[in-house]
């Protein structure tokens, strides 16, 4: 589903020796992001006078006297890594680049947003609750989740903080104040508030900058829908204008929430999110949570990411990150937030689905897809035409039938059910709603299979979509009369849908264009159709006659995926607070359901068996995680050898670890697969060569004598070894190692899909593996 918020605007790192044949625009100053490494030392407190006064003398050093007025910083970066952000000319940029401890320079790219049941169905999917559960419930209030977004709407009823003890005593954060925000609007649930100053560059060069709303109030809704997911407390009687009604609640009820505004309508600035993220780790969060990414097309690598990068040193100081893998779907590496650090999600529906029934004039009836609150009714017809046949003068029919702005011709439309086509991507559902809507239509029906599964809300207009063979039927009729008539109904809930989980058609699907080496999406959650808290609504148009604004709305995107990861992370943290956020991590990836709810294997918007690549290890089951028996511990260590094994030179890794690390000498990127991660990827497997052998730790978590046995289901064709078949563990023997091979001489070409499943009498661990053989 397309983000409500695009990519702006990208800039390009030019060499310093290509600046004089450069344009003048060239030497135009840009935001740019100066990453300097890890600050360990300083998050227990340090001189940050002296850091800043350090950053203000480098940018002395490089901008020319005559525009002293912009040695200055527009982000610190402090707490868990050292950095600014500035006003630089490529050519600047490209100097201080060359710098001793600098590790990486890289323009401020504006990112993009991805954008009740959920909870209930997730938990159904089990079937049972672990014993001993409720007693632990209550330690969720100790645990704090940062929320980076578009800000927070406190009125909602969703950050009550009734029956919540007091805030923690480590925590520090703030509320900050402002002309809409005080801090009363701060309470036991919502313990913290920020917004930032965002740096934009208009299509004039001339750069400016603009405060996020001026407030931590939220303007967009985005962050309160995700922060509601993760931690609302129970809400009975939510619903939006009657749709999805019932009991709304967050995944982790008395978690605590931090919000941390780093976007506004325009966009995410990176080096905002950076200072977000730093913030958020000196304030004492737990788990970070950040539905926001770069368009798949513009990925960077790791160290010009500012979510890898802060997400890096998060994890450095125990502090979970989770992400949405992006909208970007369903082609394959289109991916985002792919760093192994990083809890990246992928979204599915739920069972439950919102149908708006069309009615032709020969009564035949056809089920659409869309959340509309349109007045027709069966008793009254009316005009239905093809939108080819109402196209405005000189427009091709390719334009008209899609419905492009300025197509059609208002007088042939108006007071008439048109009937759009969606094989042109790159006009939005949105877009040609309003098109017609504009026209003065009465409705539109919108033929667009891939599309048909996640509910658009058109307000009141009355508005549904069709899958392709409806839509033909549709058109068919049409072209059968002279009169052809239909009417839309509003639209009603289906419950206890099916199938479901079904992975969303516009979720981002792997490998990862970065490294094919580590699986990704991790996991998959709930992402369509989600009702959560939002502010109250003041389009026009979209709340119906004689109801007030509601408290809540019906969202869908990776956007609404992460937040679900990120409260049952919340969830598990609170009972098991020793562990780190790899092993939070593997519990969830572990214990993964991989069948829907007719016990079938996953499927995806196609109605195809749904890859890896597609769900990463199947859909997240929190109650399974809080017991998972065995966990893979990936340490810092690890993800030092994987920044190694991609390429980065070892000068940068001691930066950014802050130690005297030192890589293999034998540095390659075949070796990422080797990381102690709760999956398995390998990019190539020679099918001429030795097999690959890979090798994984695992820790009992579980009773201390226990004996696993492993149970392998491979694809026909690819040789799949693992030895020792069992794993025996006892009071002192805690940690086990396992080895894995993989032999490709008979396998099919490309990617080989299994998994390697290892289970004693009350748990079952399931790794997933992706093997591409060439």
């Amino acid at each position: 589903m397309a983000s409500p918020f695009q990519f702006l605007h990208f800039f390009t790192i030019i060499p310093w020796f290509l600046i004089c044949t450069s344009v003048t625009s060239i030497q135009t100053p840009k935001p740019y992001v100066v990453y300097m490494g890890s600050s360990v030392s300083n998050i227990n407190g340090g001189d940050d006078q002296i850091t800043e006064t350090d950053h203000l003398k480098l940018l002395s050093s490089i901008i020319p006297r005559e525009e002293n007025e912009r040695i200055s910083l527009i982000h610190h970066y402090n707490h868990a890594f050292r950095g600014f952000s500035a006003m630089l000319t490529d050519r600047e940029a490209s100097a201080l680049s060359g710098h001793d401890g600098i590790v990486s320079v890289f323009p401020d790219l504006l990112l993009q947003l991805h954008t009740t049941r959920s909870w209930d169905f997730l938990e159904t999917q089990v079937g049972m609750q672990p014993r001993g559960i409720s007693k632990t419930l209550h330690s969720s209030s100790d645990v704090i989740v940062g929320m980076i977004d578009t800000g927070i709407w406190p009125e909602s009823p969703s950050f009550k903080d009734d029956g919540i003890r007091e805030i923690p005593k480590r925590w520090k954060g703030v509320c900050m104040e402002a002309h809409d925000f005080k801090k009363s609007n701060c309470n036991r649930k919502l313990v913290g508030a920020r917004y930032y100053d965002l740096p934009l560059t208009s299509t004039s060069n001339e750069t400016r900058l603009a405060k996020t709303g001026g407030s931590p109030r939220d303007s967009v809704g985005h962050g309160t829908h995700t922060a509601s997911t993760v931690a609302g407390t129970r809400v009975k009687n939510a619903s939006y204008y009657g749709l999805a009604g019932g009991t709304a609640r967050g995944g982790s009820t008395s978690t605590r929430i931090a919000s941390y505004k780093a976007c506004s309508e325009e966009g995410c600035s990176g080096s905002v999110i950076l200072k977000a993220i730093d913030d958020a780790i000196m304030d004492g969060v737990d788990i970070i949570s950040i539905s926001i990414g770069m368009n798949s097309l513009f990925q960077s690598d790791y160290l010009n990411d500012p979510i890898a990068i802060g997400a890096f040193h998060a994890e450095q100081m125990g502090v979970m990150v989770v992400c949405s893998g992006g909208n970007d779907g369903p082609d394959p590496y289109t991916i985002v937030n792919s760093a192994p650090w990083i809890f990246t999600v992928a979204a599915s529906n739920i069972d439950r689905a919102f149908q708006s029934t069309v009615t032709l004039g020969n009564g035949e009836k056809f089920q659409g897809s869309a959340i509309n609150f349109s007045n027709l009714t069966n008793s009254k017809m009316y005009p239905l035409v093809s939108a080819k046949d109402v196209a405005a003068k000189f427009t091709p029919t390719s334009e008209a039938s899609n419905c492009y702005p300025g197509s059609l011709d208002y007088k042939k439309v108006y007071g008439k059910i048109v009937v759009c086509v969606d094989n042109d991507p790159t006009v939005t559902r949105r877009i040609k709603k309003l098109v017609v809507e504009d026209a003065k239509a009465k409705g539109m029906i919108l033929i667009n299979e891939e599309e048909k599964g996640v509910p658009y809300d058109a307000g009141v207009f009355p508005f549904t979509e069709v899958a392709n063979t409806e839509g033909y039927q549709i058109l068919k009729y049409i072209n059968s009369t002279k009169t052809p008539t239909a009417t839309i109904l509003p639209t009603v809930e289906i419950l206890r849908y099916k199938p479901a989980p079904v992975v969303a058609y516009f979720s981002s699907r792997g490998p990862a264009e970065l490294t094919e080496n580590i699986l990704k999406p991790d996991i998959m959650a709930p992402g369509v159709a989600i009702l959560a808290a939002m502010m109250p609504s003041t389009e026009p148009d979209s709340v119906p006659i004689g109801k007030k604004p509601s408290e809540f709305a019906i969202k869908s995107g990776t956007s609404m995926a992460c937040p679900h990861v990120t409260g049952a992370a919340a969830f598990i943290r609170s009972v098991h607070q020793e562990w780190s956020p790899s092993m939070i991590k593997s519990a969830l990836m572990t214990t993964a359901i991989t069948h829907n709810n007719v016990r079938k294997p996953l499927t995806n918007s196609s109605n195809t068996l749904a890859i890896p690549h597609d769900i990463g290890v199947g859909e997240i089951s929190p109650l399974r995680a809080l017991n998972p028996g065995l966990v893979f511990e990936t340490t810092m260590e690890e993800y030092l050898y994987f920044l190694c094994y991609y390429g980065y030179t070892e000068k940068n890794i001691r930066s950014m670890s802050n130690t005297n690390f030192n890589c293999p000498r034998n540095s390659i990127e075949g070796l990422i697969s080797n990381i102690n991660y709760p999956s398995v990827s390998i990019a190539k497997l020679d099918r001429h060569k030795r097999p690959k052998v890979i090798k994984r730790t695992v820790t009992n978590v579980g009773l201390p004598n226990a004996t696993y046995t492993s149970k392998l289901h491979a694809p026909e064709g690819l040789v799949v070894k693992v030895f020792p078949k069992r794993l025996v563990f006892t009071e002192t023997i805690k940690r086990v190692s396992y080895k894995v091979a993989f032999y490709g001489k008979e396998a099919h070409s490309g990617y080989n899909f299994g998994s390697l499943t290892w289970f004693d009498d009350r748990h079952s661990v399931h790794t997933v593996f992706a093997v591409n053989v060439k």
